[in-house]
């Protein structure tokens, strides 16, 4: 049976994983998986710091999978911090930052809570509040809108 690539008006389809590049960090590709079950977006980071007096954050993002290198230092006013739980049920308090945001053609803001995500299959989630409006999701396809 094939599946026909129906679209509503205005929403593109994308699979439940994809490549997104994060423009403002110099993040040309990172493997998303998008997650309708989570509320807000999350970045894989290590050495969060607080820049005092400030309400800026650097950190850094690895965004292969799998691997440590390459470290791409980046910095971002927090917008808010957040109590949030994981998959797992444990909730923590993280960060909250906006950035730009590429998938299939279109760049926009989303919010990214910044997390080590190490233990986790993806480096990024990619939740319902960054797609809404925009996407619409094929669960059983992949990389509709993106190519690494």
């Amino acid at each position: 049976m094939k599946i026909k690539k129906k679209k509503k008006k205005g929403h593109d389809l994308i699979g439940w994983r994809e490549w997104v590049s994060l423009p403002e960090f110099k993040v040309n590709s990172i493997k998303v998986k998008v997650d309708t079950g989570a509320r807000t977006s999350s970045l894989h980071v290590s050495y969060i710091k607080k820049i005092k007096g400030t309400k800026t954050v650097e950190f850094i993002i690895h965004p292969d999978q799998d691997h440590s290198k390459p470290e791409i230092h980046a910095s971002a006013v927090v917008i808010a911090e957040r109590s949030i739980k994981s998959s797992n049920g444990e909730s923590s308090v993280r960060p909250v930052i906006e950035t730009a945001l590429e998938l299939g053609g279109k760049v926009f803001t989303v919010e990214l809570t910044l997390v080590n995500r190490d233990l986790m299959g993806f480096r990024m989630l990619l939740g319902r509040e960054a797609i809404r409006n925009r996407f619409l999701v094929h669960s059983g396809k992949s990389y509709l809108a993106s190519k690494r």
